[in-house]
């Protein structure tokens, strides 16, 4: 650790890794403690009901992109079923069973898709 090690924002470079004490934006411990596992390519929606309420979500999960083509492929998911969601953890989230017509657009836009669970 360096002498600076206490040091929480920086100026010039804007907050710092308590860590390794490099700024947060090219901090590399923080991505490798993650322990998100690598995505396979393939794309898993399945439905929830558990902490709803017995409401139904559909959960889409693995997809490759990063969090602001999430918000828009959501977007457009939403739409297309008619119904709420949000994106959360890099899961989309739409509410209601809506998996066939999910999988159907998913696969219409060259996603390997999987129908995970029950």
């Amino acid at each position: 650790m360096s002498r600076l090690s206490n040091l929480v924002y920086s100026t010039a470079s804007g907050r710092i890794c308590p860590d390794c004490a490099k700024p947060v934006t090219g901090c590399q411990c923080r991505q490798q403690a993650s322990g998100k596992p690598a995505p396979d390519g393939i794309v898993r929606i399945r439905r929830e009901t558990k902490g709803r309420n017995g409401k139904g979500v559909t959960l889409i999960d693995g997809l490759p992109l990063d969090a602001a083509a999430l918000t828009a492929l959501a977007k457009v998911l939403k739409n297309k079923c008619g119904s709420g969601g949000t994106v959360k953890d890099g899961v989309i989230e739409i509410q209601g069973d809506h998996r066939e017509l999910v999988k159907g657009f998913l696969d219409q836009n060259g996603y390997r898709v999987k129908l995970a669970g029950g």
